[in-house]
Order: C-alpha cells, then sequence, then structure tokens
C-alpha cells in the first residue's frame, strides 16, 4: 500500500467527517433544541418484507436506516462517520481504491427502502466516493 493512498483515505475520512459535525451545528442552529437526524433503527422482526430476495444493485439513496442500534451511532442519516470509526473506515477506503471485491451488504427491504444488517462503513465509503449503487443481499 502507497503512502499516497493512505493519505488519500484519511483526505477523505476528514471530510466525510468534518461534513457531518458540520450538518450537525447547523442542524442546532437551524432547529435549537432538536437532536441532529441521527441514522434511524428499524427493527427488523417487526418489518414487512416485500419484493425480490438475493444479490442485487440496489440504489444507496434507497438505504433509510439500520436494523443495528450500536450502528445507528457511528454515521449520521447520510451515512457520515463519526470519528471513532476512522480506522475501519479508511481500510474500507483503501480496500475499494485497490479494486478489491468486498462482500455484498447485507440489507432487509422496509416497503421501498432498505436497512442495513451489515455494511455500514462499505456504504459510508461508496457514498464519500460518489458511487450510486452497491451490491447488496437482499434478505
Amino acid at each position: 500500500m502507497s503512502h499516497w493512498n493512505q493519505f488519500e483515505a484519511d483526505r477523505a475520512f476528514t471530510a466525510a467527517s468534518r461534513a457531518r459535525r458540520r450538518a450537525a451545528l447547523l442542524g442546532r442552529v437551524r432547529r435549537p433544541g432538536r437532536a441532529m437526524c441521527a441514522l434511524p433503527v428499524y427493527d427488523e422482526a417487526l418489518q414487512r418484507r416485500s419484493g425480490p430476495r438475493g444479490v442485487t444493485e440496489i440504489p444507496l439513496e434507497a438505504i433509510a436506516g439500520t436494523t443495528e442500534p450500536n450502528r445507528a451511532a457511528q454515521f449520521d442519516q447520510h451515512f457520515r462517520p463519526k470519528p471513532l470509526t476512522r480506522g475501519r473506515w479508511q481500510r474500507v477506503w483503501l480496500a475499494a481504491q485497490q479494486d478489491v471485491t468486498l462482500p455484498p451488504i447485507s440489507v432487509v427491504q422496509i416497503g421501498d427502502a432498505y436497512a442495513i444488517r451489515d455494511g455500514h462503513h462499505r456504504v459510508s465509503v461508496a457514498k464519500a466516493r460518489g458511487a450510486l449503487t452497491i451490491t447488496a443481499l437482499v434478505g
């Protein structure tokens, strides 16, 4: 791995994390007393599953939340990361940069949207890299 790639990953993470902090600050200024829009958490057991199942490409914009409460604290509703995710986020960025085939994320369909079971960092990196779709195992 070159130092340039590591520098690029660090720069990308810093930009994504800074955008999260900026959005949080603007949210507090524009809507005093209201919390920043966190990543919504869906109770997978209560959701009605519809549509096809299996591995497919899904639009990143259709991912509306998570089934994992601990991950909801690590990302905002646009999947911008908190600083504590830096190491793992950068490893995923570097893998994508080196064209490593990453496993599909795992999602559950909720109406016209999706909630992530596994793959939060991959979604965050894909969004930061400007991707429009991501490979997902829909279950």
